[in-house]
């Protein structure tokens, strides 16, 4: 027969529970600060990002720089802030949107004339944008659009987005398994 010392056992724990602590410091700043799992619940991102998907979205690169057109953002919906939402930029701070004839037109200091943007991920790619609205953003507001555009709840609606409710950027797909990996980078600067 062995006895152990209760020492022994006393010291086991503590050795878990520094084990624990240790990684609940590493662990939380990391899902509070940096990357946050989200799931996707609707069909307003068709079929760049379905239903039930599971997604990583990147909190701190926004600390370093501005948010760019093309990317993909979760945010605080701006009429009930516990609600998130995933768009993607359309228009930039200080710009006007006009969307007319199906088209995104863009005008800012660099192109006073505007431009019409150029959209890659939309499926299919002469997809139209409805209805004819025309925006212009404060220095801190964003317009967001869904990628299908037709089952959306976006800018067109409810108007522009405030940089502070913006959580940051889809970066990194988990589920399911066939899509597993980086989200795709629309991101342009022009």
């Amino acid at each position: 027969m062995t006895v152990e010392s209760p020492h022994r056992w006393g010291g086991e724990l503590w050795e878990v529970a520094k084990v624990l602590l240790i990684s609940l410091a590493i662990v939380l700043p990391i899902r509070y600060f940096i990357a946050q799992p989200f799931i996707v619940r609707g069909a307003s991102m068709e079929p760049n990002f379905e239903d039930n998907e599971y997604l990583v979205i990147d909190e701190i690169s926004y600390y370093f720089r501005e948010p760019k057109r093309g990317e993909t953002i979760v945010f605080r919906y701006p009429r009930n802030p516990r609600q998130f939402f995933i768009k993607r930029i359309a228009g930039l701070p200080e710009e006007r949107i006009e969307i007319a004839g199906g088209r995104i037109r863009i005008f800012n200091v660099e192109y006073p004339a505007g431009f019409t943007l150029e959209e890659p991920y939309l499926v299919p790619p002469d997809r139209s944008t409805h209805p004819d609205v025309v925006r212009t953003l404060d220095d801190d507001e964003y317009f967001v659009l869904g990628d299908n555009r037709d089952a959306s709840s976006d800018s067109r609606l409810w108007g522009a987005l405030e940089e502070n409710l913006i959580v940051g950027r889809a970066l990194f797909r988990a589920w399911p398994p066939p899509r597993f990996g980086t989200v795709p980078d629309y991101a342009v600067s022009y």
